[in-house]
Order: structure tokens, then C-alpha cells, then sequence
């Protein structure tokens, strides 16, 4: 099985800002492309840190409301810098969390969730900014055709890991929702053939109603 990689889902068309960018250039950047973050880069291109849409909000939040209905929100210390920086050295979230281009979806999905960001600045061996992946970019190997999956756990799956003959098992997909019905020969085949079509990319579920066979029908009587 060849799982989708990060160096598979990535943009490679990063915009990026330097330390010195200031407040007013990152926002356009930001509106022209439509975009919600961007990577801080030093001179060799490694990223040093993100800024986000929420970073330039700060500047907003700070502040008294205009019509005297609500006070300005109550900022920790790091907040309040934020608040008030005009460059990117200022307003961004520093240390950047990246990724790798050989790093699988599991490991990206991970790395976000335990850092609570939304997308990952992408390098190569050297630390330098190769791409960026988000959120929606690992969500598309749950975009893959049903057709292709069934494909994938009939012959990667079932007949080279698991060494099936082939017709034993009949894998349906419908949405993403794998159905695994037939016979095996052993029961310790089930688990593992469950778990290796769950890995599959693009598998949201997965039903078991396989069932063992005999494992020695030799001296079974006859019917």
C-alpha cells in the first residue's frame, strides 16, 4: 500500500514574509491571496514563524469599543505585545511548527492537533520552506473514488499482504464505508485484515462480517 504523504497534499506556492513586513503589507497579503496565514522566513528561507488573521485582529481586540458598550478585552502580557507590534518579528507565533514532505497524513493530523494549529509550514532537510499543508489539504485523501479504494484493499490488502485467494473476499465501498464479507482461513486473518483496510487512505469505516474457515478439512466428515 502507498499511503498519500505530505510532499502529496502540500502547496508548494507559499506566500511568505520576512521578519521586517510590516503590519499593513501582511494583511494584503493575506486579502490578495486568500489566505488566513503565512510563514515568517530568515534569509535562508527556513521559517521562523507564522502569522495569522487572528495575530492582526489582536491590534483590534485591544482596543475600547467605539461606541462605549463594551471595555477592551483583557490581554495576557504576550497578547498585549502582540497588540501593539507593526512587523512580523512582533506579531508572529514563534517557534514555527513544521513538517516534512515524507511525513504521513496520521503524523500531520497529530502534530496540529497536539500544537492546536491549523496548518504546517513544510522543509526540506535543511529547515528551508518547501510548501504548506492545512487542515483541508489532509482532508482530501477522503476525497479518494470509491472504486479506487475498493481496488486498493482487493489487491494491496487482501491478495499481496494477506496472500487471499482471490474471489474469497468481497470488499464493497459505498462513501468512503468499506463492507468486508467472505470467508478467511484462519480467525487471526480477521483483525488484521481489518485493521490494514482501515490504513487504507480514504476509508472512513469499516464493517467486518468476514468469518473463518476450517484451518484443516482433511479428516472432516462428510455431509
Amino acid at each position: 500500500m502507498r499511503h498519500r504523504l505530505v510532499g502529496d497534499l502540500m502547496t508548494t506556492a507559499v506566500v511568505s514574509v520576512r521578519r521586517d513586513a510590516v503590519f499593513k503589507d501582511i494583511a494584503e497579503h493575506l486579502m490578495e491571496h486568500d489566505i488566513t496565514a503565512v510563514p515568517v522566513v530568515d534569509d535562508q528561507g527556513r521559517p521562523v514563524g507564522v502569522v495569522s488573521d487572528a495575530d492582526l485582529l489582536r491590534k483590534q481586540e485591544s482596543q475600547a469599543d467605539p461606541g462605549g458598550h463594551l471595555t477592551a478585552a483583557h490581554l495576557l502580557p504576550t497578547e498585549r505585545a502582540k497588540a501593539h507590534a507593526l512587523t512580523a518579528e512582533g506579531l508572529m507565533t514563534s517557534p514555527a511548527v513544521t513538517a516534512q514532505p515524507q511525513w504521513s497524513v496520521v503524523e500531520a493530523a497529530r502534530v496540529m492537533a497536539h500544537h492546536h494549529v491549523k496548518r504546517l509550514p513544510v522543509v526540506d532537510d535543511v529547515g528551508r520552506l518547501v510548501g504548506i499543508v492545512s487542515r483541508g489539504d489532509l482532508l482530501r485523501v477522503f476525497l479518494r473514488r470509491d472504486i479506487s479504494i475498493q481496488e486498493e484493499i482487493t489487491t494491496d490488502v487482501l491478495t499481496q499482504s494477506l496472500a487471499l485467494r482471490p474471489g474469497t473476499v468481497t470488499v464493497r465501498v459505498a462513501d468512503g464505508r468499506v463492507t468486508l464479507s467472505g470467508t478467511v482461513p484462519q480467525e487471526s486473518v480477521i483483525p488484521i485484515a481489518v485493521r490494514l483496510s482501515e490504513s487504507v487512505d480514504g476509508v472512513v469505516d469499516v464493517t467486518n462480517h468476514l468469518r473463518a474457515g476450517r484451518e484443516n478439512t482433511a479428516g472432516s466428515p462428510g455431509r
